[in-house]
């Protein structure tokens, strides 16, 4: 009887092991038909790749580092455009893209039912940040969202808003909107511009501003503002990549678009993405989430 048990337990250790192995070997096998196939896409691309992306992915750094390697891989040459959300969204729309990487979903979402971008793909987060003087004159400091915005505009205080329709400016609109204030007068001022030079106006004028955490990190030295207000579940600051549809203008390099944005999302891109900063700041800009 004890020989038939002992029998019987390594048997089933053999099929458990032999379980696993073969989920592993599926798992092998599926990375690898992924790598070749990411290979063979990075192979079709050449020529030039228009990129039309917000400015924290430029100012951040981030894009300094990425877009050589993907050029190495492929025959592409990358002319990066870092303009808000909103108006890398409406080159997409009038074709005038190849590849977007922007952080404006719900709007990404509408450019994707009318179909004038597909491949959609998450790629990463970081968050956005109150920041201001380290005097703090509203007080605000370890406030919700909502309570510190009320305060800065009702105390008179200066915020500098990037008035860009970037991702930015969309969020920082609809931060505004959910305690009903319009923000106007002269405490309420627009750069126009992207976010280091915002960030840059407000030190300077002793104002707060909303900011990405990643162009904020790479900046702060320079840039004498606290994080005042943060880890809000609203505050969260999400980018995609994708493809801007062909059939908008037959000028668009719909094969450097597709690999490009498996670029993005690849391991090794993801992983460049996870340390980027860490040995700078002591923390990562951005957090990579492509599946």
């Amino acid at each position: 009887m004890k020989i038939r048990n002992k029998s019987l337990f390594f048997y089933l250790m053999i099929m458990v092991l032999s379980a696993a192995l073969l989920v592993a070997g599926c798992s092998n096998t599926k990375d690898d038909k992924s790598k070749e196939d990411n290979k063979q896409t990075a192979e079709k691309a050449s020529g030039d790749l228009i990129l039309a992306t917000t400015t924290s992915t430029q100012d951040s750094g981030l894009l300094d580092e990425l877009i050589p390697m993907f050029e190495e891989q492929t025959d592409v040459r990358v002319k990066t455009i870092a303009v808000g959300s909103g108006r890398a969204l409406e080159m997409a729309k009038s074709g005038e893209a190849d590849a977007l990487l922007v952080h404006a979903p719900a709007d990404e979402e509408k450019l994707v039912e009318s179909k004038d971008v597909t491949n959609r793909k998450l790629v990463m987060h970081n968050d956005f940040i109150i920041v201001g003087p380290k005097e703090d004159p509203a007080g605000i400091k370890g406030l919700p969202v909502q309570e510190a915005l009320k305060k800065i505009y009702e105390s008179k205080n200066i915020f500098v808003s990037r008035g860009d329709d970037s991702g930015t400016h969309k969020k920082e609109l609809a931060l505004w909107k959910e305690i009903n204030i319009e923000p106007s007068g002269q405490y309420y001022q627009e750069t126009g511009s992207g976010m280091g030079d915002t960030l840059k106006v407000a030190f300077e004028k002793g104002g707060y501003t909303l900011a990405d955490r990643g162009t904020y990190l790479a900046l702060k030295n320079d840039v004498k503002l606290e994080i005042l207000v943060q880890g809000d579940d609203s505050l969260l600051n999400i980018y995609h990549a994708m493809q801007v549809n062909p059939e908008k203008s037959d000028k668009i390099n719909s094969a450097a678009a597709k690999a490009f944005v498996e670029f993005m999302v690849n391991k090794d891109t993801q992983k460049t993405i996870k340390e980027f900063g860490v040995d700078k700041y002591g923390e990562p800009l951005f957090f990579p989430d492509a599946k």
